[in-house]
């Protein structure tokens, strides 16, 4: 009869052996979810012997399918983003440590306004960003858009586990269309676009290119497709004095600048990632 400790060692030296770097943080995670208990219910239980045959049987089901190539987030159903444990599917994207910097420029902004502010955070995907900014701005009204249908069903699922319904919304809207005068106006407009070149999608990693939603990723031709509409079209939403703040791929800022600048956003500037990427570019309409 094996402890919880033994099928732990087991799942990390399996997921170690096929060379997959965060072994000993997914081994936790496959093994906590499998046997329904929390990470630090893991630890106390450690050497306490596994009863239950349903658990061993799905922590090897999982090891396969992690072994398989799928992301582990979507083998749990979660990931932390801002220290939220954040629902996800493969009708999201994961969220990134990357965007997290979005939301800390999207806290920024909101609290440096002084009455009861909007944000929409535009392309929301699981609605991450969003619900960040709700619960570290209490007085913040946040309206998450996206234009997939699933991602609003796991939006609706974030505000649920956040208990962020009361100051969060969840609408079908897209992008790359005139954004609905219904909408009203906004403080900020936040958004992680679909930033990748159409020709570099086929190039990304396998665990991302097959598991998670293209429509997420393929930015169009250059990858630009997505900001030129949102500088263009979006700005309209938002008050004067406001701001628009996106997020952008590595190599992109200076384009992404200059699309913001001749939209008519002034005061653009560039914030960089713990890597040195220059990620999130704001401006503001004046």
């Amino acid at each position: 009869m094996n402890t919880y400790n033994d099928i732990y060692l087991s799942a990390r030296k399996r997921l170690r052996a096929a060379g997959i770097a965060a072994h000993d943080l997914e081994a936790r995670l496959i093994v906590s979810y499998a046997s329904g208990k929390t990470r630090e219910e893991l630890l106390s239980l450690s050497r306490f012997f596994v009863t239950d045959r349903d658990v061993i049987r799905a922590v090897d089901q999982m090891i396969e399918r992690r072994l398989g190539g799928e992301p582990v987030a979507y083998i749990v159903g979660e990931w932390e983003f801002f220290g939220i444990p954040i629902i996800v599917s493969d009708a999201v994207l994961i969220p990134r440590i990357d965007t997290e910097l979005l939301a800390e420029v999207a806290i920024g902004l909101m609290k440096r306004r002084t009455d009861r502010t909007r944000l929409l955070d535009l392309c929301a995907g699981s609605g991450c960003v969003g619900i960040a900014v709700a619960m570290n701005v209490p007085d913040c009204r946040v309206v998450l858009a996206d234009n997939s249908t699933p991602a609003l069903a796991v939006c609706r699922a974030n505000m649920l586990r956040t208990r962020t319904t009361r100051s969060v919304t969840a609408i079908e809207a897209d992008a790359l269309e005139i954004p609905p005068a219904l909408l009203g106006t906004f403080d900020a407009i936040v958004c992680n676009p679909p930033y990748i070149p159409s020709g570099d999608i086929e190039s990304l990693d396998p665990s991302v290119r097959n598991y998670e939603p293209i429509g997420a990723l393929d930015g169009g031709a250059d990858g630009l497709e997505f900001f030129r509409h949102i500088a263009a079209n979006w700005q309209t939403m938002i008050k004067q004095g406001g701001c628009l703040a996106v997020e952008c791929g590595a190599g992109q800022s200076g384009d992404v600048r200059e699309i913001m600048q001749d939209c008519g956003l002034r005061g653009v500037n560039t914030h960089i990632d713990t890597l040195g990427v220059e990620r999130v570019i704001v401006g503001t309409v004046k």
